[in-house]
């Protein structure tokens, strides 16, 4: 049973692996690209600024409403099922700049992957969390998602390589390949990790709903099959899934502001680097490099010596506190080496994602798993609504020749201020007991 479940995790790993890789590849090429089309031969743009920023919004919010569902479906029909949907999807956005880059083709482009993302982005990673929980036990949790962050990291290494050393039309059918060669292998060697008999009936074993809203009607002694749209989760199921746990509700509040600096760094930190340093596709991936390389030695070797003793809580608080570093070096860099010497606090600043998803883990049982990661994730989109509205503009304005003082990374500033925030916050989250997830169910049903 082991060896299968290894096995299972093995192909989870492989093909997590090429689908993160044919998005990280095209990234150090994209604000080039981006730029190219929009501001030909100019090192500043304030319109793709505004645009990447109103992308990023849009997705955000689309995720946000699709990652609860997504997950919570995965419960009721499988983890490879719904994992199929967003890696097919994701090829599209690619496989156009694949063909060209001009300015029309970089509009398509640009509205494809608005609407495609708007169930990719986060719902692969939010669906390999659960199915890793479907096969690890609670106390080796914590080091399987550090693992499995650590292969989002080693893909990020690979692809971040490939783009430093390939040119931008090969970048981008290298992407477009990769993804569909996802996949085949997901569909032909990924295994379901819950048990068909499972898959139509794990509401019914632990619901969330009241019990007079979860009965099923009968015609004779046949139950009628609940309709789709009767599983999708209400507002009303998600605020419930938040009160059963405190801890859950705490550890929601520190991935919001964990996630809101991701968005704030994603939004502004390229486009600060090209105006102050002059910063170029190479120099991109070679900062990118480092910073998955130390990533993924980090998340692979050393976060899962310290789980054990310090556990997941004091690991998201240092690792917070860690971000904070990073981003205050970036705010104040005063020489292009600066970020490059800043990125020695990731190997420690990267322990505080995955210990957000184990600890939210633990506070829902087996048939909640979808439904915990996919919230979790779903937070994670609502940040990224926010951080573009806030941070796009910010970039602009302290970038610009208007803005009030010479401070261009006064938005990173900002960004390691809310990594503070979320420090503070990570220090109120208490112990909890191992999984309760009956309990959590049944206070949801007496609601």
């Amino acid at each position: 049973m082991a060896e299968k479940k290894l096995t299972a995790l093995s192909h989870l790993f492989v093909t997590y692996f090429m689908s993160n890789f044919a998005s990280f590849i095209v990234y150090p090429a994209i604000t080039d690209v981006t730029m190219s089309a929009l501001c030909p031969a100019t090192d500043e743009c304030s319109l793709a600024i505004y645009l990447s920023g109103f992308q990023q919004a849009i997705i955000g919010l689309g995720t946000t409403l699709m990652m609860p569902i997504i997950g919570n479906l995965s419960d009721q029909y499988g983890r490879k099922a719904l994992l199929t949907i967003p890696m097919t999807l994701s090829i599209i956005p690619l496989a156009v700049l694949a063909c060209n880059r001009t300015t029309s083709y970089y509009y398509v482009y640009y509205v494809l992957k608005i609407i495609t993302s708007m169930v990719c982005d986060g719902s692969i990673n939010c669906l390999a969390l659960a199915y890793l929980a479907d096969n690890i036990s609670e106390n080796q949790r914590a080091s399987a998602f550090g693992i499995l962050s650590g292969v989002s990291s080693a893909s990020f290494v690979c692809g971040t390589l490939a783009a430093r050393f390939l040119s931008a039309a090969s970048i981008f059918q290298v992407g477009t390949c990769v993804s569909m060669v996802a996949v085949v292998y997901m569909r032909i060697f990924l295994k379901e990790s819950i048990p068909d008999d499972q898959v139509e009936s794990s509401t019914l074993t632990q619901p969330i709903l009241k019990e007079g809203e979860d009965t099923i009607p009968k015609i004779g002694n046949a139950p009628i099959k609940k309709p789709i749209f009767k599983k999708i989760p209400s507002l009303g199921d998600i605020i419930c899934l938040f009160k059963s746990s405190p801890s859950f509700t705490k550890t929601a509040i520190v991935a919001f502001f964990n996630y809101l600096a991701e968005g704030g760094t994603s939004a502004s930190t390229m486009y600060y680097l090209k105006a102050s340093f002059h910063f170029n596709k190479n120099q991109y991936a070679d900062l990118m490099l480092i910073t998955g390389l130390v990533g993924t030695v980090s998340q692979l070797f050393l976060m899962p010596l310290l789980v054990s003793p310090i556990g997941d809580r004091r690991l998201l608080s240092i690792g917070l506190l860690f971000g904070f570093a990073n981003a205050f070096l970036y705010s104040i860099a005063w020489a292009a080496w600066v970020p490059y010497a800043a990125t020695a606090l990731t190997a420690v600043s990267v322990f505080s994602f995955p210990s957000i998803q184990s600890i939210a883990s633990k506070q829902v049982g087996p048939s909640e798993q979808g439904k915990a990661q996919g919230c979790i994730q779903g937070i994670s989109s609502l940040s990224n609504v926010i951080a573009p509205l806030i941070f796009s503009p910010l970039t602009a304005y302290f970038l610009s020749e208007d803005a009030p003082i010479r401070f261009p990374g006064f938005s990173m500033m900002c960004i390691a201020i809310i990594l503070i925030i979320g420090f503070i916050q990570s220090l109120m989250i208490e112990s909890s007991p191992s999984s309760s997830s009956d309990k959590n169910s049944s206070n949801c049903m007496e609601v």
